[in-house]
């Protein structure tokens, strides 16, 4: 088990003073059996009313109304967690599934079926092109995933983007760049073009550059491995999940699990300024 202290902290300036509208907020991380809340805290300015609720895919959502008009947004979150993902490659994956291609379970089939439909239809040809170098029928299930997660990391230059939103995964393709975020997309949308269920995760990760703060949200995949169930996989860093991953939300639609969103009403033409500071550090 090892102890992580995260503080991500989100402000935006505005010119002027301006209304908001209600706002939604992933921000706590998602505990099961790996991962424990120990402590958290949430300030937030200006004065607010919150409530929480789970999500249609039991992530954590906080929906905040906020009760004066102001020029600054400040939410900052402190939260401790107890992370107990030691072995990440410690699994059995069932026998009817060692080997691609596979059928799900019928038990599973209606659940994953989400899953498993791609969200960006139109460059389902361009990712299948791309899929085809690697020769993937007859592999070892886990030996493909681990090919098509190396291969973006090895084979993509990986680019920050201030944009919001994702880049299509053709377009991620076309320019042999992206950030976590398109990487994890692409990789999730090449998985359902060869039927395995797959989604989007949202969270953050424990690395030196996060220690010194200054650092972003992090973005990765998972999919479904009977026998395992959701399984982590990070193409930016080439890894396969465990104790330096911290999920905060999972989703079918990469588009859907920003950290925070939400909409203000000022004068036509405000634009506000937006700062965004993450920590992650490993406590002794």
């Amino acid at each position: 088990m090892q102890r992580l202290h995260i503080k991500h902290v989100t402000e935006y300036h505005f010119p002027t003073e301006v209304n908001l509208n209600q706002h939604k907020l992933l921000l706590r991380p998602r505990e099961g059996h790996d991962v424990r809340i120990e402590s958290s805290k949430l300030d937030i300015s200006p004065a607010y009313s919150i409530k929480w609720q789970r999500d249609v895919l039991d992530n954590s959502l906080a929906i905040v109304d906020f009760l004066a008009r102001t020029n600054k947004l400040t939410i900052a979150s402190e939260v401790t967690i107890q992370h107990y993902e030691q072995a990440p490659y410690d699994f059995r994956v069932e026998e009817y599934a060692v080997n691609y291609p596979f059928s799900y379970g019928f038990q599973e089939q209606a659940d994953l079926l989400a899953f498993q439909s791609p969200i960006f239809l139109n460059d389902q040809t361009i990712v299948n092109n791309w899929l085809q170098q690697f020769q993937l029928y007859g592999m070892e299930t886990y030996s493909l995933l681990l090919k098509l997660n190396q291969s973006i990391n090895q084979n993509f230059s990986y680019q920050m983007r201030e944009e919001a939103g994702v880049q299509p995964p053709a377009l991620t393709i076309s320019k042999g760049s992206g950030s976590c975020r398109d990487y994890a997309t692409l990789f999730i949308e090449a998985c359902r073009n060869l039927g395995l269920a797959s989604r989007f995760v949202s969270g953050y990760i424990h690395a030196p550059a996060t220690e010194y703060g200054n650092a972003a949200t992090h973005a990765w995949a998972e999919v479904y491995i009977p026998g395992k169930g959701w399984k982590g996989f990070d193409p930016t860093s080439g890894e396969v999940t465990g104790n330096r991953h911290i999920a905060v939300a999972v989703a079918r639609n990469p588009e859907t699990v920003s950290p925070v969103s939400g909409s203000f009403i000022g004068p036509i033409m405000t634009m506000p300024i937006m700062l965004v500071n993450v920590q992650v550090n490993l406590i002794p």
